[in-house]
Protein backbone atom coordinates (compact mmCIF):
# COMPACT_ATOMS: atom_id res chain seq x y z
CA UNK A 1 0.00 0.00 0.00
CA UNK A 2 2.59 2.50 1.28
CA UNK A 3 4.21 1.96 -2.75
CA UNK A 4 0.53 2.97 -3.81
CA UNK A 5 0.11 6.00 -2.06
CA UNK A 6 3.67 7.41 -1.95
CA UNK A 7 4.89 7.04 -5.49
CA UNK A 8 1.18 7.10 -7.14
CA UNK A 9 1.77 4.33 -9.83
CA UNK A 10 -0.41 2.85 -11.94
CA UNK A 11 -2.06 -0.76 -11.48
CA UNK A 12 0.55 -2.03 -14.41
CA UNK A 13 3.43 -0.22 -13.11
CA UNK A 14 2.63 -1.00 -9.57
CA UNK A 15 2.37 -4.95 -10.71
CA UNK A 16 5.69 -4.56 -12.64
CA UNK A 17 7.74 -3.41 -9.47
CA UNK A 18 5.75 -6.53 -7.35
CA UNK A 19 7.12 -8.93 -10.06
CA UNK A 20 10.70 -7.49 -10.04
CA UNK A 21 11.15 -7.13 -6.08
CA UNK A 22 8.42 -8.65 -3.81
CA UNK A 23 6.34 -11.37 -5.56
CA UNK A 24 6.90 -13.06 -8.82
CA UNK A 25 3.65 -14.64 -9.39
CA UNK A 26 1.40 -11.98 -8.25
CA UNK A 27 -1.95 -11.50 -10.38
CA UNK A 28 -2.93 -8.13 -11.75
CA UNK A 29 -6.60 -8.97 -10.26
CA UNK A 30 -5.11 -10.03 -7.11
CA UNK A 31 -3.40 -7.26 -6.78
CA UNK A 32 -6.19 -4.59 -8.05
CA UNK A 33 -9.07 -6.75 -5.24
CA UNK A 34 -5.71 -5.44 -2.16
CA UNK A 35 -5.62 -2.00 -3.53
CA UNK A 36 -9.22 -1.88 -3.31
CA UNK A 37 -9.99 -3.49 -0.06
CA UNK A 38 -7.66 -1.07 1.64
CA UNK A 39 -8.81 2.11 0.34
CA UNK A 40 -6.10 2.89 -2.57
CA UNK A 41 -7.98 1.13 -5.80
CA UNK A 42 -8.50 4.56 -7.46
CA UNK A 43 -5.60 6.78 -8.63
CA UNK A 44 -7.45 9.72 -9.03
CA UNK A 45 -8.51 9.45 -5.20
CA UNK A 46 -5.27 9.23 -3.61
CA UNK A 47 -3.95 12.36 -5.69
CA UNK A 48 -3.62 15.40 -3.50
CA UNK A 49 -6.40 18.01 -4.69
CA UNK A 50 -5.01 21.02 -6.10
CA UNK A 51 -5.43 23.99 -3.52
CA UNK A 52 -9.31 25.65 -4.34
CA UNK A 53 -8.55 29.63 -4.62
CA UNK A 54 -9.69 31.35 -2.00
CA UNK A 55 -13.27 32.93 -2.73
CA UNK A 56 -12.39 37.01 -2.83
CA UNK A 57 -15.22 38.82 -0.34
CA UNK A 58 -17.61 41.41 -2.45
CA UNK A 59 -16.37 44.69 -2.45
CA UNK A 60 -17.29 46.48 0.48
CA UNK A 61 -19.86 49.54 -0.68
CA UNK A 62 -21.65 52.73 0.52
CA UNK A 63 -25.04 52.47 0.66
CA UNK A 64 -26.61 54.24 -2.86
CA UNK A 65 -25.06 51.82 -5.05
CA UNK A 66 -27.83 50.56 -7.13
CA UNK A 67 -28.67 47.57 -9.63
CA UNK A 68 -31.51 48.24 -11.67
CA UNK A 69 -33.07 46.23 -13.63
CA UNK A 70 -36.61 44.74 -15.67
CA UNK A 71 -38.07 41.91 -15.65
CA UNK A 72 -41.24 40.62 -18.19
CA UNK A 73 -43.83 39.41 -15.93
CA UNK A 74 -45.94 36.46 -17.42
CA UNK A 75 -49.66 37.32 -18.53
CA UNK A 76 -52.34 36.13 -15.79
CA UNK A 77 -55.58 34.93 -17.07
CA UNK A 78 -57.50 38.06 -15.99
CA UNK A 79 -54.74 40.52 -18.10
CA UNK A 80 -54.98 41.54 -21.38
CA UNK A 81 -51.91 41.78 -22.13
CA UNK A 82 -47.90 41.53 -20.41
CA UNK A 83 -46.33 43.54 -17.86
CA UNK A 84 -42.92 44.31 -16.75
CA UNK A 85 -41.09 44.48 -13.31
CA UNK A 86 -38.64 47.22 -13.01
CA UNK A 87 -36.18 46.21 -9.64
CA UNK A 88 -34.25 48.17 -7.79
CA UNK A 89 -31.51 46.75 -5.08
CA UNK A 90 -28.77 48.86 -3.02
CA UNK A 91 -25.99 46.93 -3.23
CA UNK A 92 -25.07 47.55 0.30
CA UNK A 93 -28.08 47.78 2.20
CA UNK A 94 -29.87 45.49 0.31
CA UNK A 95 -32.65 47.30 0.00
CA UNK A 96 -35.18 46.36 -2.64
CA UNK A 97 -37.84 49.03 -4.68
CA UNK A 98 -39.98 47.18 -7.34
CA UNK A 99 -42.66 48.78 -9.86
CA UNK A 100 -44.68 47.06 -12.33
CA UNK A 101 -44.96 49.49 -15.67
CA UNK A 102 -46.85 47.97 -18.80
CA UNK A 103 -44.09 48.56 -21.30
CA UNK A 104 -40.30 48.58 -21.41
CA UNK A 105 -39.50 52.01 -22.80
CA UNK A 106 -36.80 54.59 -21.98
CA UNK A 107 -39.84 57.31 -20.58
CA UNK A 108 -40.84 54.21 -18.02
CA UNK A 109 -37.20 53.75 -17.09
CA UNK A 110 -36.86 56.98 -16.25
CA UNK A 111 -40.00 57.74 -14.09
CA UNK A 112 -38.59 54.79 -12.21
CA UNK A 113 -35.59 56.04 -11.51
CA UNK A 114 -37.54 58.79 -10.01
CA UNK A 115 -39.75 56.85 -7.95
CA UNK A 116 -36.49 55.09 -6.43
CA UNK A 117 -34.92 58.64 -5.64
CA UNK A 118 -38.07 59.38 -4.35
CA UNK A 119 -38.49 56.41 -2.03
CA UNK A 120 -34.78 55.63 -1.27
CA UNK A 121 -34.11 55.92 2.76
CA UNK A 122 -30.50 57.10 1.70
CA UNK A 123 -29.12 59.02 -1.14
CA UNK A 124 -28.77 57.15 -4.84
CA UNK A 125 -25.15 57.49 -5.98
CA UNK A 126 -24.32 55.57 -8.36
CA UNK A 127 -26.81 53.22 -10.85
CA UNK A 128 -25.61 49.98 -12.43
CA UNK A 129 -27.81 48.94 -15.55
CA UNK A 130 -27.77 46.23 -18.45
CA UNK A 131 -28.05 47.57 -22.27
CA UNK A 132 -31.29 46.92 -22.44
CA UNK A 133 -32.20 50.05 -25.11
CA UNK A 134 -34.59 51.90 -22.19
CA UNK A 135 -31.06 52.10 -20.64
CA UNK A 136 -28.71 52.71 -22.98
CA UNK A 137 -27.57 53.56 -26.76
CA UNK A 138 -24.25 51.61 -26.39
CA UNK A 139 -26.02 48.40 -28.70
CA UNK A 140 -28.38 49.96 -31.26
CA UNK A 141 -28.35 49.18 -34.48
CA UNK A 142 -25.81 46.04 -35.51
CA UNK A 143 -22.97 47.51 -34.96
CA UNK A 144 -21.02 47.24 -31.12
CA UNK A 145 -20.39 51.25 -30.18
CA UNK A 146 -19.65 52.68 -27.04
CA UNK A 147 -21.93 54.43 -25.54
CA UNK A 148 -23.08 58.21 -26.09
CA UNK A 149 -24.22 59.21 -22.29
CA UNK A 150 -26.57 61.15 -24.54
CA UNK A 151 -29.72 58.72 -24.24
CA UNK A 152 -33.01 59.81 -22.65
CA UNK A 153 -32.19 57.70 -19.29
CA UNK A 154 -28.86 59.30 -19.12
CA UNK A 155 -30.15 63.13 -18.31
CA UNK A 156 -32.17 62.26 -15.39
CA UNK A 157 -29.17 60.16 -13.90
CA UNK A 158 -27.26 63.56 -14.25
CA UNK A 159 -29.66 66.10 -13.28
CA UNK A 160 -29.67 63.72 -10.04
CA UNK A 161 -26.07 63.72 -9.30
CA UNK A 162 -25.99 59.74 -10.25
CA UNK A 163 -23.16 57.75 -11.72
CA UNK A 164 -24.52 55.47 -14.60
CA UNK A 165 -22.66 52.53 -14.97
CA UNK A 166 -23.35 49.36 -17.46
CA UNK A 167 -22.67 45.71 -17.32
CA UNK A 168 -20.23 44.35 -19.67
CA UNK A 169 -21.98 43.37 -22.88
CA UNK A 170 -23.68 39.67 -22.77
CA UNK A 171 -22.60 38.91 -18.92
CA UNK A 172 -25.53 39.43 -16.83
CA UNK A 173 -23.93 38.88 -14.00
CA UNK A 174 -23.14 42.30 -12.25
CA UNK A 175 -27.45 42.67 -13.04
CA UNK A 176 -28.41 38.96 -12.06
CA UNK A 177 -29.23 40.40 -8.56
CA UNK A 178 -32.77 41.32 -9.19
CA UNK A 179 -33.19 37.93 -10.87
CA UNK A 180 -33.08 36.73 -7.21
CA UNK A 181 -35.58 38.75 -6.23
CA UNK A 182 -38.66 36.54 -6.34
CA UNK A 183 -36.98 33.61 -4.81
CA UNK A 184 -35.68 35.39 -1.69
CA UNK A 185 -39.29 36.38 -1.36
CA UNK A 186 -40.21 32.60 -1.93
CA UNK A 187 -42.78 33.42 -4.54
CA UNK A 188 -43.67 33.74 -8.25
CA UNK A 189 -43.38 36.78 -10.12
CA UNK A 190 -47.25 37.21 -10.61
CA UNK A 191 -47.61 37.31 -6.86
CA UNK A 192 -45.25 40.06 -6.87
CA UNK A 193 -47.44 41.86 -9.42
CA UNK A 194 -50.75 41.46 -6.60
CA UNK A 195 -48.04 42.61 -4.42
CA UNK A 196 -47.27 45.83 -5.96
CA UNK A 197 -50.65 46.56 -6.91
CA UNK A 198 -52.51 46.14 -4.40
CA UNK A 199 -49.20 48.63 -2.91
CA UNK A 200 -49.85 51.34 -5.71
Amino acid sequence: MSLRKTLLLPLDDLRSVMRKFLNPNVARSGLDRCLRRHGAGSLRDLKPAAPRPADKPFKAYEPGYRHLDVKYLSQIADEDRRRYLFVAIDRAARWVFVRIYPTKTTANARRFLRDVERAAPMQNTRVLTDNGKEFTDRLCGLRKRAATGNHDFDRPCADLGIEHRLAPPMHPRPTAWSWAVPADRNCDPAVVRLVVRKAT
